[in-house]
């Protein structure tokens, strides 16, 4: 994980560039930072994001399920479909929080013991506000140094999302008693809770 997720330390530095939305409507983002299980973990966890999907963005059609991505032969990074709420939980914020508790922005195309170009560090942008406050943000954290390595996340339009397998989505939630969520994936729900508390809700699958 980030060395900014680690435990009592503070949130990094909030983003200088955001978005500014008057009017209420729902907003899509798309992020990839390891597997998706833990990605997706984390942000159905924040107040104000209303539904998340796990599954697969920057590959076909043809190649987006779990067999042919796993094989690392595709083009699909394992990804999560975040809809919130702009006038509750900013872009920005979800930036914030992708790069200070979800993953570590700074280690090409792995993340943990996961190895490979689906499990890269990508930011899938539906807008170009959003494809302005990421990049702005990816500038602003190399510059202030936050990291001890520069970030090596893609930034990246979204042409398409394909939703997981059914046995993906919720798996952490699911699953806590699997090994690999309680030393991958617990921690950063923990380091959620902890620099966010303000943000941080409970979450139960349906």
């Amino acid at each position: 994980m980030a060395i900014a997720a680690e435990a009592g330390r503070g949130p990094i530095p909030a983003p200088i560039v955001d978005e500014h939305v008057q009017s209420p409507r729902n907003e899509t983002a798309v992020f990839a930072g390891g597997c998706f299980w833990g990605v997706q973990g984390v942000f159905q966890r924040i107040k104000g994001v209303t539904a998340t999907t796990a599954g697969y963005s920057g590959g076909t059609k043809d190649t987006a399920n779990y067999r042919d991505v796993s094989s690392e032969r595709t083009t699909h990074a394992e990804s999560v479909k975040v809809v919130f709420d702009p006038l509750k939980v900013s872009y920005g914020t979800l930036l914030r929080i992708f790069f200070s508790v979800v993953h570590d922005p700074t280690q090409l195309n792995r993340q943990g013991p996961d190895v490979g170009t689906s499990y890269r560090s990508a930011i899938f942008y539906t807008t170009p506000e959003q494809q302005k406050v990421a990049a702005a943000y990816i500038a602003q954290l190399d510059a202030e140094h936050v990291f001890p390595r520069k970030i090596v996340t893609q930034l990246v339009p979204l042409e398409a999302f394909y939703d997981g397998e059914d046995y993906h989505q919720d798996y952490a939630e699911k699953n806590p008693d699997n090994p690999y969520i309680q030393v991958c994936d617990v921690p950063k729900i923990a380091a959620l809770k902890q620099q966010f508390p303000d943000l941080f809700q409970e979450y139960k699958h349906k």
